[in-house]
């Protein structure tokens, strides 16, 4: 395990213990919706990251993806990869498991990278005719993920899902573009 990753989960069970699970400052989105339905099987493959807001444990990488793949216990393996800083940069990735915990709200997983702790994977926005883009956030105001089924999206659908997040309260004057001309 490379040491950033090690870091991180020592500091993920620290708070935990000391804010119960709770990102102080952080609002919680009670005022958004995840969607009403997905379809597995549709949602598994392949996701291109084309924009987010930043975070510690994603910083400077490119390439973006997300693969899920659908396991036979009706659970989601989630590998998460992306290069540090250009596209021959070296290899960041790491494998999870997501569940949905509620069937009565398919939009609202649960994803885990490490044993024992889990967070929210909340789809916000999905393309329910082609599956062709996606918007995840987490529990709070920091994270948010647009992801596309290509590596680049159409303008217009880009621009429609700034302007929802911008109305759902996200500071849209933080999301960054994620590189994603990539060769490998």
């Amino acid at each position: 395990m490379n040491r950033k990753i090690y870091y991180f989960v020592v500091l993920i069970l620290v708070s935990s213990l000391i804010s119960g699970c709770a990102i102080i400052g952080s609002p919680v989105l009670d005022n958004i919706q995840t969607v009403d339905q997905v379809d597995l099987e549709r949602y598994a493959g392949v996701w291109y990251e084309i924009a987010s807001l930043p975070t510690w444990f994603a910083n400077d990488l490119v390439c973006v993806t997300a693969t899920y793949n659908l396991l036979e216990d009706g659970k989601i393996e989630v590998i998460n990869q992306g290069f540090q800083s250009t596209p021959d940069g070296k290899l960041d990735k790491i494998t999870g498991t997501a569940w949905i915990p509620n069937p009565e709200e398919p939009g609202q997983l649960k994803v885990s990278f490490f044993p024992i702790i889990s967070s929210q994977y909340n789809i916000i926005a999905l393309d329910e005719e082609d599956y062709s883009y996606a918007m995840v956030t987490g529990k709070n105001y920091k994270f948010l993920w647009i992801l596309s089924r290509t590596p680049q999206m159409d303008p217009a659908t880009y621009d429609m899902l700034i302007q929802q997040a911008e109305d759902w309260g996200y500071d849209v004057e933080k999301i960054e573009v994620t590189q994603q001309i990539c060769d490998n």
